[in-house]
């Protein structure tokens, strides 16, 4: 069994007296895909800021790539992530053409001053290729769709060469279309050689495609499951996650959720 990329260890986090996460064990292996799936407020997006340094645990540990966060430089480990998500999104200036905001995921920065040197540009032409955008090197950031977007900033957080990427709901706003073609997007992405292991936060069941192998299932900031998708993704365990009775059905190794009635004449 290969070395964990990630390890979380009984981390807990307590805010104003409030539990925010409670006694998370968290294993990523290379090679494995991650859901965390769970309802608003399940703890998700404090875990990921845990996760990325953002957060400072009240207790336990994590440890990537072998290094422990607060005995280490978490901005070095930092790098070692890729991030997407909408807070990024949302401070790009409409004027960066596509090839620089890839080239500036180089040095973590937003709104690139300056140009790219040429070793920069080069390298990410070639992520753009990779993320199946290369046509869009020269247009700005206001002209790209919801989707194009998410491909550039793929791109742009494959530019440090992560081990571990996180994708923070990269689905929302996309119409039905458009999410289809960038989660298939995804599978092909997840068999390219050298890709890293993905983290896809979401409380979408349809957004669990086969390319992705485990799941951690949050409610309250507790772990009611984790691991590979068949024994996790249960109708038992998803009623817990979202508190209401739930069947969860799997067709062509897509999974979809339907919501049982409370009563005979519920509407």
């Amino acid at each position: 069994m290969s070395a964990p990329i990630l390890q979380v260890t009984d981390l807990s986090l307590l805010r104003d007296g409030v539990t925010i996460l409670d006694g998370i064990h968290w294993t990523v292996r290379r090679g494995r895909h991650w859901a965390v799936l769970g309802a608003n407020g399940s703890g998700k997006t404090s875990l990921i800021a845990a996760v990325t340094g953002y957060l400072m645990p009240t207790r336990g540990e994590i440890d990537l790539l072998g290094k422990r966060y607060g005995e280490s430089d978490w901005r070095a480990l930092r790098t070692r992530i890729g991030i997407v998500s909408s807070s990024v999104r949302q401070l790009m200036a409409d004027s960066e053409p596509a090839l620089y905001t890839v080239a500036s995921g180089r040095h973590a920065m937003i709104d690139y001053w300056g140009d790219p040197s040429p070793a920069e540009q080069r390298a990410a032409r070639v992520l753009l290729k990779r993320v199946e955008a290369e046509y869009l090197a020269d247009r700005p950031w206001a002209v790209l769709s919801q989707g194009e977007r998410q491909r550039i900033l793929i791109a742009r957080a494959l530019m440090s060469r992560p081990r571990l990427l996180i994708l923070d709901e990269p689905c929302a706003g996309l119409d039905p279309v458009a999410r289809e073609h960038f989660l298939q997007f995804l599978g092909r992405l997840s068999r390219q050689s050298g890709a890293p292991s993905m983290l896809l936060i979401t409380h979408h069941v349809e957004e669990i495609t086969p390319c992705f192998t485990d799941a951690l299932l949050l409610r309250e900031g507790r772990v009611i499951a984790a691991g590979p998708v068949q024994s996790t993704l249960t109708s038992a365990h998803l009623s817990r996650v979202f508190d209401a009775r739930v069947e969860v059905s799997r067709r062509r190794g897509r999974y979809q959720l339907a919501v049982r009635s409370r009563s005979k004449n519920a509407i």
